[in-house]
């Protein structure tokens, strides 16, 4: 249990200090913090509570969004914050398709071209990562998926994601694998065991059916869905992954309830589902 961490999104109405203070009541060692909380409690504040308070900080997300025009800037500042956070690692969610806007109708500038805006993430990736060397920052590559592929992310599959990260150092440049996005690619356990200590983060939770109409909130608790959480747990943990294990659901039932009786439920789900795949 001790591995258990809380994706901050989990209790998305819960402030920077509430979380911190819900994961101290619930004994929950650690937390991943999202960028937009963090600038509203404050970057220097957060990381004197989140310190304080003696968490680990399993990830910050997200950087990426490489194929929009004004990733740069954004990307070299949350690579800064990451690095004031003491954060494991910071999760890039890469971008879709250039000109599309996540939930907005399309306009005349969108481009279809899916190679093209891979070969931007690769780009940006090789822009970005001397930026992360320079502030010792692991880089996480976060494939979703496909479902989002034309909105949020070009990088469907992990082993996509690992076709990026291979020419950089593994210490620089990993990957996430959250079983929501990568439960359904028949070659799942094969590019897990090829990811070795690229492996930068392990994030569970399940996927509801039916699917709600806004398919950004189809996750749920362990066990309320379809996804066997197990076999992907046992195969990161075959491959060397010895780290934080986070909690991360878009789910608007959640994000309506009782954020404490949310972390009760999860602490008993990740019990259940995940700690005997552990070994």
């Amino acid at each position: 249990m001790n591995r258990l961490s809380l994706n901050q999104w989990t209790t998305r109405h819960w402030s920077v200090p509430e979380a911190v203070a819900g994961c101290r009541r619930h004994g929950i060692e650690a937390i991943g913090l999202w960028r937009e909380p963090v600038a509203e409690h404050g970057l220097a504040a957060t990381v004197k509570l989140v310190r304080d308070a003696g968490l680990r900080v399993s990830s910050l997300c997200r950087g990426g969004f490489f194929t929009g025009s004004t990733w740069l800037d954004d990307n070299r500042a949350a690579v800064d914050e990451a690095a004031e956070l003491g954060a494991a690692c910071l999760v890039l969610v890469v971008g879709g398709l250039p000109g599309v806007v996540p939930g907005e109708a399309l306009g005349a500038r969108v481009s279809r071209d899916l190679a093209g805006a891979r070969s931007q993430v690769a780009q940006a990736l090789d822009a970005l990562v001397p930026h992360a060397e320079e502030r010792n920052v692991r880089l996480a590559l976060e494939p979703l998926h496909p479902m989002y592929a034309a909105d949020r992310a070009v990088l469907s599959t992990l082993g996509q994601a690992l076709d990026l990260a291979e020419p950089y150092p593994s210490e620089r440049v990993g990957v996430v694998v959250d079983t929501f996005h990568v439960w359904w690619d028949p070659e799942v356990e094969r590019q897990i065991a090829r990811a070795g200590d690229r492996i930068a983060s392990y994030q569970v939770c399940d996927q509801l059916m039916p699917l709600p109409a806004d398919v950004l909130l189809g996750r749920a608790m362990m066990g309320d869905g379809v996804i066997d959480v197990a076999p992907l747990t046992r195969a990161v943990t075959a491959a060397g992954y010895a780290g934080d294990i986070e909690v991360e659901i878009f789910n608007a039932g959640v994000w309506g309830a009782d954020p404490d009786e949310v972390l009760a439920t999860m602490k008993r789900r990740y019990a259940t589902h995940v700690v005997p795949a552990l070994g």
